[in-house]
């Protein structure tokens, strides 16, 4: 799609022929899909901490992230994929503030100065670390004994985005979330960054949200469902994300 910005018009010029105005929600909805393009190949998200770790995720997504977590109030948070650690003090934190939760970390290779970094964190106490793949039998069988019969699970996956591992993952642990909590595949923006200076074109099949919709597909107990704004005075719709098609809610 070819898209050019006519600043003397306010408009937007779609494919040399539809003109749509710059100040509109189908506006928006366009400047929206390019800035999450350019910012992803740029790493505009590798570009925040959170308490002091790096966190590489999109803001937009952890905001509305953490308003799940508070309606919630899960008592696991399962995450897949720990990277510099952000992420699992970003959960805690989440935990510590409505008093109830704690966070489990999995990843093939937890790094010493990563782990470092969790481990002499304030909120390192509310925080398990696993190290191996996250598909291993002995691994999920780990994590499911670290959660109590009677817990409220949420989990994330952001481990290896390949079709293949987030499919073998939602099969090891969507059983562990309760109806009503999620499952979230994380950054199926990868399908939409093919014809970006640092994306593949494999990634156009091979990515997390087509493993979500398919497995949504074959599995009934499970919709993917965005969570709903609590809050809204914007004509807008959809969120600003790194995860279309990533919110697997359980619904029986």
């Amino acid at each position: 799609m070819k898209i050019e910005i006519d600043t003397n018009k306010q408009e937007i010029i779609v494919d040399d022929e539809r003109r749509i105005p710059l100040y509109s929600d189908e506006g928006f909805a366009i400047a929206r899909d390019l800035w999450v393009k350019v910012g992803w190949n740029q790493k505009y998200n590798y570009t925040f901490t959170w308490f002091g770790a790096p966190i590489i995720q999109l803001p937009d997504d952890m905001i509305r992230f953490q308003e799940v977590v508070f309606d919630l109030k899960p008592d696991v948070i399962i995450e897949t994929g720990v990277a510099h650690g952000g992420s699992l003090i970003f959960s805690a934190s989440l935990c510590k503030l409505i008093d109830r939760g704690r966070v489990i970390g999995v990843d093939i290779e937890i790094r010493p100065k990563n782990r470092a970094r969790i481990e002499q964190h304030p909120l390192s106490g509310m925080i398990t670390l696993l190290e191996g793949s996250s598909t291993a039998p002995e691994i999920v069988d780990k994590v499911k004994d670290m959660v109590r019969p009677g817990d409220k699970v949420l989990v994330v996956l952001d481990s290896d985005h390949s079709y293949a591992h987030v499919a073998a993952e939602l099969a090891a642990y969507s059983p562990l979330v309760t109806p009503g909590s999620y499952i979230i595949a994380t950054d199926g923006v990868m399908r939409d960054l093919v014809e970006t200076p640092r994306g593949h074109a494999h990634w156009a099949s091979d990515n997390p949200a087509n493993a979500a919709e398919d497995f949504a597909r074959s599995n009934a107990n499970f919709v993917i469902e965005e969570p709903a704004w609590k809050f809204s005075e914007s004509t807008v719709h959809g969120n600003v994300t790194h995860w279309p098609s990533a919110w697997l809610k359980r619904v029986s």
